[in-house]
């Protein structure tokens, strides 16, 4: 039997003792169908009780963080770039650090468009963005959001991670346009702008261990983590528009040795972006 206990002795609780305090808040919030970014309202009502279903239901959720798995696919959603997009073990959960890519892939469109080098969606001749790898979505949905004349095409060798993208794209009424490839193999034409977040972690790095709730294939690439990155270096030169630019997220470390990828393939303007942590977390440059 469940005794009776309140907000606030809930989040003390024994459930909770284990846990991150924001993830433990997102999780009785959740249980309590509250939405799981109001906690002004959990301080609010800190002195009222629980029913005991909800309870159980938070003791249950907490017991899953508490074994690794991530709050968002706990919770089934995850908040990107003003976006919320639903989630589940089928992707990657957005990290913060992607929305660095995002960023700077609305200020190459910016300039571009100001340019009158991106062609619009009234011209019809070729693909302004390109996202490859796309997982839930979160680049290109946040892309086609932010810039809605801009037309948007993603990939994903998962056929899996492409129903979880549809089911956003259609959920949030984007017009995204998804397809089945590994990376550039299956697409034809030429692109303005191709963006991708991929596998960027060596094989054996000692960090996967925190994350084997989610799914390997879209973590890891050879033993230095760069095999992806190097197929869609070498093959981006033949999908861009001249002077179209290539941009990509990468590792912690691993910013000088993209930015050598990217000029041994013929690629101008080559530089790096910090996020917010101060880190080179994306790379890019500009065909030739």
């Amino acid at each position: 039997m469940v005794n009776s206990l309140s907000i606030s002795q809930l989040l003390a609780g024994d459930a909770a003792q284990s846990l991150d305090r924001l993830d433990a808040q997102v999780l009785l919030l959740h249980a309590l169908g509250k939405g799981d970014t109001n906690r002004s309202w959990l301080l609010a009502h800190d002195r009222d009780e629980v029913p005991a279903s909800v309870i159980n239901h938070y003791r249950a959720l907490a017991q899953r963080r508490a074994g690794g798995e991530p709050v968002a696919y706990i919770t089934g959603h995850k908040e990107f770039f003003g976006l919320d997009l639903q989630v589940d073990a089928r992707v990657l959960v957005p990290r913060p650090d992607t929305e660095t890519l995002v960023e700077w892939a609305l200020s190459v469109l910016d300039l571009g468009i100001a340019r009158g080098d991106i062609i619009r969606l009234d011209a019809g001749s070729g693909d302004d963005v390109l996202d490859l790898g796309t997982g839930s979505g979160a680049v290109a949905l946040a892309i086609k959001h932010a810039r809605p004349k801009v037309r948007v095409y993603a990939t994903d060798f998962s056929a899996d991670a492409l129903a979880v993208a549809q089911a956003n794209a259609q959920r949030l009424k984007l017009d995204v346009h998804f397809s089945h490839s590994a990376w550039l193999c299956g697409v034809k034409g030429r692109s303005h702008l191709i963006v991708s977040n991929p596998p960027y972690i060596a094989a054996q790095d000692p960090h996967l261990a925190a994350l084997t709730h989610e799914p390997l294939l879209a973590l890891t690439s050879g033993d230095d983590g760069l095999d992806d990155i190097r197929c869609i270096i070498k093959q981006a030169p033949a999908h861009l528009h001249p002077r179209g630019w290539l941009l990509l997220e990468h590792g912690y470390d691993q910013a000088a040795f993209v930015r050598a990828l990217l000029i041994g393939a013929g690629f101008n303007e080559v530089q790096s972006r910090l996020d917010l942590s101060g880190i080179a977390r994306c790379s890019g440059g500009r065909a030739g």
